[in-house]
This record gives C-alpha cells, sequence and structure tokens, in this order.
C-alpha cells in the first residue's frame, strides 16, 4: 500500500480519537462553572451537587484527552518529517505556546478543582473551575492558529529552495490572525460547547426516563437545555460566516462540499443530497434548492454564481465523496439538535418536559449525534484541504518522511488500533460507572427544633455534662 495514504490513515485516526475528548472537556467546564456559579448565587446544593458530578465526568475525559494528545506530537517527527521541516517554525510556535501558556493553566487548577470541594472556600474552589474553563479554551487557541494557518497561510516568506525549503515568520501576528483563524476558532469553541451541552442531556434524559435522581435531573435539564439551545444558535451563525470565508479563500474547498462542478453564469443550487461524480463531474441524484447556494455565499439576491470545481485542475480537487457527504453530515446533525434543543425548551417551559418521553428519547440520541456532528466537521474541514497539507504551498505527498516505508506505517497502524481500543473501553467502563453512580443525594436542611425543643435539648445536653466524671 502507498506510505503517503497509510501515513494519511494513521494521522486521522489518531487524532479522530483524540478529538472525542477536548472539545467535551471545553464544553463540561462552561457547565462545570455555571453550575457552581447557580450554587453561590442560590445557595442551593443540588447545584453543587451537579458540578461535582460534571467535574467527575470531566476529570476521567480530561485523562484521556492528555494520554492520547502526546502521540500526535510525534508523528509530525516520524511520519511527517518534510512537514515538521517546512513549517517548524511556525507550527513549532503555536505548540510551544499551547504548552507553556496553556496546558500548564488549565492543569494547575484542575487538581483544586478535583480535590478542594471540602478543602478550599466554595468562592476560591469556584474560581479555580473558572480558571480550568479558561484553560481549555486558550489551549484551542494556538492549536487552531497552526491549523488555520496550514488552510490560509499568511505572515511568512519562504527561505531555501527545494527540500530545503521552509516558511519563516516573518509577521507573528499576521501569522496568529491569519484570515481563517478567528472564525475557526469560534466555531470550534461553539461546536464544544454543542457537544458538553448535548453530552450532559443524553445523561439528564436517561436520568429522567428512569425516573433516577429526581433532586438533580430537572436542573441538569435545565441548564443543559438553555446552554444547548444558545449554542446551536451561535454555532449556525458561526457557521455560515465560515462557509462565506471558504468561498473566498478556498472555493475548491466549497464547491467539494457541495458538489458543485459547473460554475454557471446565474444563482447557484444549494445541494441537500446526490452522490458527486468526479468521472462525469456532475452531482448525481442531485436533491437541490434553487439559487439558495448564491443567497448563503453572497448574502443577496443578486444573480452571482459561486465558483465550481470546474474553475480548478482536476488533479487538485480534494476526495469529493468525503469532502461532500461529512460536510453534510455535520449540517444536518446541527439542524437536529438545535430543533431538539428548541423543543426541549419549549416544554420545559410548559413544565411538561419530563412528560414527553419522545421528546428525551430524541434528546438522548443528540448525545452520539453531537460526537458525530464533531467528527465530520474536522473531516471535512481536513480532506477539503486535499491534495495540499499547506494550502498552495506544500502537497501532502511531499510532506511525508523519506526514511518511513508502507510496513513500518502499517504495523504502527494495528499497535495504535489495538491501544486505542483497549483505552477506548477503558474510558467508557469508568464513564458507565461514573454516570451510573450519578450525582450525590443532597441531605435536606436540618429543620428548626423550635424554642422548647431547642430549649430542653440544650438542657439535657448540660445534664448529661455536670454527670461526667
Amino acid at each position: 500500500m502507498d506510505v503517503v495514504f497509510l501515513s494519511r490513515l494513521q494521522f486521522a485516526m489518531t487524532i479522530m480519537f483524540h478529538y472525542l475528548f477536548p472539545p467535551l472537556t471545553i464544553g463540561l467546564s462552561v457547565l462545570m462553572v455555571a453550575a457552581e456559579g447557580m450554587y453561590l448565587k442560590t445557595g442551593n446544593r443540588c447545584y453543587r451537587s451537579v458540578a461535582r458530578f460534571w467535574t467527575r465526568l470531566f476529570g476521567v475525559t480530561f485523562a484521556m484527552g492528555v494520554a492520547t494528545g502526546i502521540v500526535n506530537q510525534f508523528q509530525f517527527g516520524t511520519n511527517w518529517a518534510a512537514y515538521a521541516r517546512y513549517v517548524g517554525d511556525i507550527f513549532g510556535t503555536a505548540l510551544a505556546s499551547e504548552g507553556i501558556f496553556a496546558f500548564f493553566l488549565e492543569t494547575g487548577f484542575f487538581g483544586v478543582v478535583v480535590f478542594g470541594w471540602n478543602r478550599v472556600s466554595p468562592r476560591f474552589h469556584f474560581f479555580c473551575t473558572f480558571m480550568v474553563m479558561v484553560g481549555g479554551l486558550f489551549s484551542s487557541i494556538w492549536i487552531v492558529i497552526a491549523n488555520s494557518w496550514m488552510q490560509t497561510p499568511a505572515g511568512y516568506t519562504i527561505v531555501g529552495t527545494g527540500l530545503d525549503a521552509r516558511a519563516h515568520v516573518t509577521d507573528f501576528w499576521a501569522m496568529v490572525l491569519n484570515p481563517s483563524s478567528v472564525d475557526r476558532l469560534v466555531h470550534v469553541w461553539l461546536a464544544a460547547f454543542v457537544l458538553g451541552a448535548f453530552f450532559s442531556l443524553a445523561i439528564s434524559a436517561w436520568y429522567a426516563l428512569r425516573g433516577k435522581h429526581p433532586e438533580t435531573t430537572p436542573i441538569m435539564l435545565k441548564l443543559g437545555l438553555v446552554y444547548a439551545a444558545l449554542a446551536c444558535t451561535l454555532v449556525m451563525i458561526s457557521g455560515d460566516s465560515s462557509a462565506r470565508l471558504v468561498a473566498v479563500h478556498q472555493p475548491t474547498k466549497l464547491a467539494a462540499f457541495e458538489g458543485h462542478f459547473d460554475t454557471g453564469t446565474g444563482r447557484s443550487p444549494f445541494a441537500l443530497f446526490g452522490y458527486p461524480d468526479a468521472r462525469e463531474k456532475k452531482l448525481r441524484y442531485a436533491v437541490e434548492i434553487p439559487w439558495l447556494l448564491s443567497v448563503l455565499t453572497y448574502h443577496s439576491l443578486e444573480d452571482k454564481p459561486v465558483a465550481g470545481l470546474d474553475q480548478t485542475p482536476q488533479q487538485d480537487w480534494p476526495p469529493l465523496p468525503m469532502a461532500f457527504y461529512t460536510f453534510h453530515v455535520m449540517a444536518f446533525l446541527g439542524v437536529y439538535m438545535a430543533t431538539v434543543a428548541y423543543l426541549g425548551l419549549f416544554f420545559r417551559w410548559r413544565g411538561t418536559l419530563q412528560r414527553q418521553r419522545w421528546l428525551l428519547v430524541l434528546i438522548m440520541l443528540g448525545g452520539p449525534a453531537a460526537f458525530v456532528a464533531n467528527e465530520a466537521g474536522w473531516v471535512a474541514a481536513e480532506v477539503g484541504r486535499q491534495p495540499w497539507i499547506v494550502y498552495g504551498l506544500l502537497r501532502t505527498s511531499d510532506a511525508v518522511s523519506e526514511a518511513v516505508n508502507a510496513s513500518h506505517v502499517l504495523s504502527s497502524i494495528i499497535m495504535f488500533l489495538g491501544i486505542y481500543f483497549l483505552m477506548g473501553l477503558l474510558w467508557l467502563y469508568t464513564l458507565r460507572r461514573r454516570v451510573l453512580d450519578g450525582p450525590e443525594p443532597v441531605a435536606p436542611p436540618p429543620a428548626d427544633p423550635g424554642l422548647a425543643a431547642g430549649w430542653l435539648a440544650s438542657v439535657v445536653d448540660r445534664s448529661e455534662a455536670s454527670l461526667e466524671p
């Protein structure tokens, strides 16, 4: 088999497994902050119980994210040495910043969050939880900046020629604030919020269907639905902005997402379904909405066609079916989750949510849907950039290491499959135990014994004390 294909397969496999965890920790950290904040504001111990429950799930997931993330950095040197040499100045700066400023910030406060519930004041514990959330968000900044530079390079110059060529940073802030970094960062954050919201909602809906934890389940549903509805609304707005940016800087990618082969002369249709046939150069079995792609791209009703794949040499097209279907899976699941979140809020406002068992089932299904949507969005973004590993500058086929062969990569893929399978089982087993245990029961506050009973109890206590030798 081809070493380039196997190296891409290994990187995709390890990154996709790793990407199950960081977005979930980012999304859960916001819920933890919200629940602790409500506890400080209201004094309701149910919020404290919910916050501790999410913290236990966060801890298991955070550990998995750290363990799986270490592997990915080594692959740049083993499988992608030519790429590492080419973008070392750019990618190395971003990864070093992530480790120095973000990872230590997050882990430094994490110990207090996990073990400090009864050892520090509630306000200081809330501050530490907030800093863990900030550390997670800050960590994602540098990773997304590095990846965004690969999509829309800026602030660089090419030094050297041939195999010695490399990208050298000439303007640090132009590199950081490259044309796609802000849009992509916001979209990644919002997608993580959607994942955290629906992960929590799936567990809460399961509790509601089984009648478990009646003190805390309504609170978990309330926080999750508000969080999900807000995140879904914002992620759709962000997705529209990101798609318009792709139309400007990566028109071939947008055309692949839509199976849009012919530029034409009028408004371009939006494809809901079809099969992009690269050989026939047409979208077969197409179900399209006329004009909608042009309207969404330009926010205008004018006759403006969107650039099709006919504007790009075929050897520079990305793999069409994978780009097309992963983009549409992400979009359709996003609409599904938004609809479920709005319906959940409506029935909760009416006070009948926990009687709508059909809706609770749909909310439960939103948990796996959020994971699939996150993974599909990442695959669409990365596959849509092909055949470039750095868009317009370095082809993926030129970025692999010269020292590895197909048998080396295949053996490491088999090894990683075994290790990640066991790690995944361990995570699911630990997560299942935490979910089955659920939030801690909330003890009712001690009842006021009343004036007479309190006086009698104090008399008895003093009498017993006087009888002691």
